[in-house]
């Protein structure tokens, strides 16, 4: 029993026009290869052994299965394919006729071989979780990094008149909406001057641009406080996956003296290390073991069962870990979660795609090198199985 399921990374499907066209799929490109029952955590067989002139057929399967009035059942030949079948009949332990409740087939075939592990092959271990996920849809800052945001504002009072430190709200200025959309900063040589509220650079908000017909009562508004020279720049969170989030910034005021470029480039240099301080303040690392049950080039099916790592994993987009292969250096891969769920043990499985840019090129590099010659392993079993079941069939 699966329990919890949780899809994170939808994969495009195209439904089938008839039950017919399922039934062919099934007849033509499913005879001699696998079928498996859909979420069954041993990747348990299924095969289709006769079909019947008013479109049911008989399924067999393990005899432990219990269904709950339907199965589904999915493959790979071209693309991926999965149907749902309702049980009209039990002929016995894991012997079943079925009809065709729907079918659905990926729009793209996937892009490499997963084959299952031996216990012992490779472990899960060194995982780096965030304790928070920083949500700026929803301006949901955990309180945690707020005080460390607090902390940088109170140790950093005296680099000019006026220093603040805080995150983006849903209430902003439209100054402050652009920045946290765009990441860009904010830099005024001296707001008597209306020029200077223009963009240096392309890196540089532009609050003539903004402000419109505005700018004279913003303009005035500054030099009425008493303000000489404004900078301000986004705090630029990066997450695990490389993903920039502007969620905060920090901005000083001078009522004394004209902030130049070397001061703008001095704040941003002083907002990488706030960042830094919150990813050490936001990561905890839980170096235990942990289950690979099965592997491709571009993702991995794992099994955690520790309920310190399950309770963090349970919640997160994606995590840092190390994959250990036996006699190899551990190797370093960011895992984007596409789908959790649940057993009736306990146990949390993982499907994360490890494919793209997420993970350190010179990493993925080992991981490659490495895997390939399991994945020629693989086939070649492959091969061997299915021509020994068409030997079989004949």
């Amino acid at each position: 029993m699966l329990v919890n399921l949780q899809e994170r990374k939808k994969r495009e499907f195209a439904s089938f026009k008839t039950i017919d066209d399922v039934i062919n799929i099934l007849k033509s490109q499913f005879a001699s290869r696998n079928l498996f029952l859909k979420y069954s955590l041993d990747k348990a067989e299924a095969t289709i052994n006769e079909y019947f002139d008013d479109k049911t057929f008989m399924v067999i399967t393990d005899p432990n299965y219990q269904h709950e009035g339907t199965i589904a059942i999915y493959g790979l030949s071209d693309k991926y394919i999965e149907v749902e079948m309702t049980v009209v009949e039990d002929r016995g332990p894991g012997y079943y006729r079925c009809k065709i409740k729907s079918a659905r087939r990926a729009t793209q075939g996937r892009r490499h071989l997963r084959f299952k592990l031996n216990p012992g092959d490779a472990v899960a271990t060194n995982f780096k979780v965030s304790k928070h996920t920083i949500d700026i849809s929803s301006f949901n800052i955990p309180t945690s990094i707020k005080v460390v945001l607090e902390q940088f504002q109170s140790a950093n009072s005296r680099m000019s008149d006026i220093v603040k430190v805080d995150v983006f709200g849903s209430d902003d200025d439209p100054l402050m909406v652009q920045m946290r959309k765009t990441g860009k900063s904010l830099f005024i040589a001296d707001v008597a001057k209306k020029e200077d509220y223009g963009a240096v650079t392309e890196d540089f908000v532009d609050c003539i641009e903004i402000f419109g017909n505005e700018i004279d009562p913003f303009l005035k508004k500054n030099v009425e406080k008493g303000y000489k020279s404004i900078v301000t720049v986004p705090i630029i969170y990066i997450t695990e996956s490389e993903s920039s989030i502007p969620f905060g910034y920090i901005q000083m005021i001078s009522k004394s003296k004209n902030f130049e470029i070397s001061d703008v480039l001095s704040l941003k240099d002083h907002s990488f290390k706030l960042v830094d301080r919150i990813r050490d303040a936001n990561t905890i690392m839980l170096p235990m073991h942990q289950n690979i049950i099965d592997i491709s080039r571009g993702g991995a099916k794992l099994g955690i069962t520790d309920d310190n790592l399950k309770k963090y994993l349970a919640k997160s987009k994606g995590f840092i870990f190390d994959i250990v292969f036996k006699l190899q250096a551990p190797i370093t891969i960011y895992g984007e979660i596409k789908v959790s769920y649940t057993d009736d043990q306990g146990t949390l499985y993982l499907g994360v795609d490890f494919e793209g840019n997420s993970s350190r090129k010179d990493e993925m590099k080992r991981f490659i090198s490495v895997i390939k010659p399991m994945e020629t392993d693989y086939k070649s079993r492959l091969i061997k199985t299915m021509k020994q079941q068409k030997k079989v069939g004949q």
